[in-house]
């Protein structure tokens, strides 16, 4: 299984010859390294609305024809921008085929801003991902807060790897994603979601070694690193 880091909060997954790409944002990234046209993904799947996790999924998923999956509300959206569309809801489990990709809660806002006509749409509550595939299981938790059922899904899971915010101000700070890191008994923790704008630059470095001070691997991926699983 190979891993991909486009920067922010974009997560690509290659398995079995195919592949999931989540939160596409690369255009308006200034970190990212590679183009929207350069992705090749058979499907998109989406942790909330906000531009930072949606803005190339729309070209991206008509590029490839690929579906874009996503909380129900913000997948009627979607499919509103001429895009076939999988909605679903928390705790629910969609199978691409390839992968099972399970639904779960994240705290944080969802809404699509239009800056031209000063208007909100609401597109559904906020959700984090758990990918399972060749008997592993990947955690993307989207964008949220430090929240108490992380613990539980900690020991109910057997997470392999955890894609963790740690940029503060929007998100879960390093401190709060060091505990979430713990409650989720994740095996390898990579922190997403910092450095792309001053208001969430922070010292990924810092974190990833307190992280193996209690016990946990950590490390750092820039925008276009890969590793194998």
């Amino acid at each position: 299984m190979e891993i991909t880091y486009h920067g922010h909060s974009c997560i690509q997954i290659e398995t079995g010859g195919k592949s999931l790409i989540i939160d596409p944002f690369l255009r308006g990234n200034p970190l990212a390294v590679t183009k929207p046209e350069d992705i090749k993904a058979d499907a998109v799947l989406l942790t909330h609305a906000h531009g930072d996790h949606i803005l190339d999924a729309e070209p991206i998923a008509k590029a490839n024809d690929a579906p874009v999956v996503a909380i129900v509300e913000l997948a009627t959206y979607m499919s509103w921008q001429g895009v076939r569309t999988v909605g679903m809801n928390l705790g629910g489990t969609y199978d691409l085929g390839f992968a099972k990709a399970k639904m779960i809660p994240a705290f944080h806002s969802s809404g699509i801003v239009d800056e031209k006509t000063k208007t909100i749409h609401y597109a559904g509550m906020p959700a984090g991902f758990l990918i399972r595939a060749e008997g592993k299981t990947i955690l993307h938790t989207g964008d949220t807060c430090l929240y108490g059922d992380m613990k539980m899904i900690g020991e109910r899971e057997s997470i392999d790897l955890a894609f963790l915010p740690i940029g503060d101000h929007f998100t879960m700070g390093p401190e709060d994603a060091l505990q979430a890191a713990k409650w989720f008994g994740a095996r390898h923790v990579v922190p997403v979601h910092y450095d792309t704008f001053p208001p969430i630059r922070q010292d990924s470095e810092a974190f990833v070694n307190k992280l193996e001070q209690n016990g946990i691997r950590g490390h750092v991926m820039a925008p276009g690193d890969r590793f194998t699983l």
